[in-house]
């Protein structure tokens, strides 16, 4: 009976191709570690985002005269609403978590090289859009750090020549920040930007399963085939990958329903504690700053004195990665094979990105504004010294086929 309801189904919508060509018979590398478990927990952590965001608006008024009270009302009446908030707040947090880590593997394994250029670029415009559906919802709870935080980042766009006020109104919708900046992020929060991240994800991975994964030692499974077809070290992505994901799902959602039980505010850096009080026009809080997941660009925007060239310096910052595939110039994909310079850079390159992320939450000092130019440099440098360093330096020989 089920075979022949498959048959139904089949002849009007290819659902065992879809199955047998993403799963069961999409054959990926066999040499996976944990750190392609990022991407599986993004998905995951989509769909907490998701469906916690539908059930949190049908409590949620997009007002300034009510909005901050609806949060209150969802923390303390609504029936398990309380969890509903944690889980999607901290689920902001932990979305950019596993997204950073997922970078830092395509950047250690070289997954951005040929053919997966518009791997990489889907998942960049995942990442933007991702950016922007975050600061359109730290708005929605309408506290004091998500009135001012707005007020400073759209205030940026004033910085623009000829057109900087204009667009900065156009942004607002007002003269300042007002309920109709609050009605129209929520739109954008809610519809718009959910419906543009996941048709990325899905081109994300229709572009990644035609070209196939890669894999620690950035060697190409398809050279070596059977009789058959099926690559020599490629497995079948259902039941093996599947199954290996479950372990990486039940781990982080151990540490992540820990956080939200016990800790969903993390010390101030999920939650700020200035936004548990009402957004409040004549009252600026003592020290503004984005969450902790902008902080690395903020950092880079307060480095440059100027307002116009900190702004452009942060937006090249995010827009260099767009032109990360052609910039590397090394004949092999993997860390594990390129040379002692393209290793000590990365190393350079994380650390810089970590130190900003902390130096953007702090309150700028002038030791603090060195530091910020100096890590600054550093990032750049890894993008710009790029098409050098990795053509001159030594790599080691890649071998044929993965190495386990």
């Amino acid at each position: 009976m089920m075979s022949k309801f498959m048959e139904w189904i089949d002849a009007r919508f290819p659902a065992t191709k879809m199955w047998e060509d993403h799963l069961s018979k999409y054959y990926a590398p066999k040499n996976f570690n944990f750190l392609y478990f990022f991407g599986s927990l993004a998905l995951l952590v989509l769909v907490n985002q998701i469906v916690t965001g539908v059930w949190l608006t049908m409590s949620f008024t997009p007002s300034a005269e009510e909005a901050f009270a609806s949060v209150e009302y969802i923390m303390r009446d609504v029936e398990y609403g309380w969890i509903l908030r944690y889980l999607h707040s901290t689920g902001a947090s932990a979305f950019f978590i596993v997204v950073y880590l997922h970078m830092f593997r395509g950047l250690l394994y070289g997954s951005y090289q040929k053919p997966r250029e518009l791997v990489w670029l889907f998942g960049m415009l995942i990442y933007l859009a991702l950016m922007a559906e975050a600061f359109m919802g730290y708005l929605l709870p309408w506290g004091q750090m998500s009135y001012w935080g707005a007020q400073v980042i759209i205030s940026l766009f004033g910085a623009i020549p000829v057109i900087g006020d204009d667009l900065t109104q156009w942004i607002r919708g007002d003269y300042l920040i007002s309920g109709i900046t609050l009605n129209r992020f929520f739109a954008l929060h809610v519809v718009a930007l959910p419906i543009v991240i996941l048709g990325l994800v899905v081109l994300h991975i229709l572009a990644l399963h035609e070209v196939g994964s890669n894999n620690p030692d950035g060697v190409d499974i398809k050279k070596k085939k059977d009789e058959n077809g099926i690559p020599l070290d490629g497995i079948p992505f259902h039941p093996y990958y599947t199954v290996k994901d479950i372990v990486g799902v039940v781990v982080f959602l151990f540490v992540f329903c820990a956080v939200v039980f016990f800790f969903p505010e993390m010390g101030g850096y999920f939650l700020e504690k200035p936004n548990f009080e009402q957004a409040n026009a004549f009252k600026t809080p003592e020290h503004i700053a984005p969450v902790w997941y902008f902080t690395p660009f903020y950092a880079i925007l307060r480095a440059v004195p100027d307002k116009l060239f900190g702004v452009i310096a942060m937006g090249a910052a995010i827009a260099v990665l767009f032109v990360l595939p052609w910039l590397d110039r090394s004949p092999v994909r993997s860390m594990r094979y390129k040379g002692w310079l393209s290793k000590i850079w990365l190393l350079v390159f994380c650390v810089s990105f970590v130190i900003l992320g902390v130096l953007g939450v702090l309150a700028p000092t002038p030791g603090r504004t060195l530091l910020s130019q100096v890590c600054t440099v550093l990032y750049f440098a890894y993008f710009l010294l790029m098409p050098f360093y990795t053509r001159l330096e030594k790599t080691k020989p890649v071998p044929e086929r993965v190495t386990g």
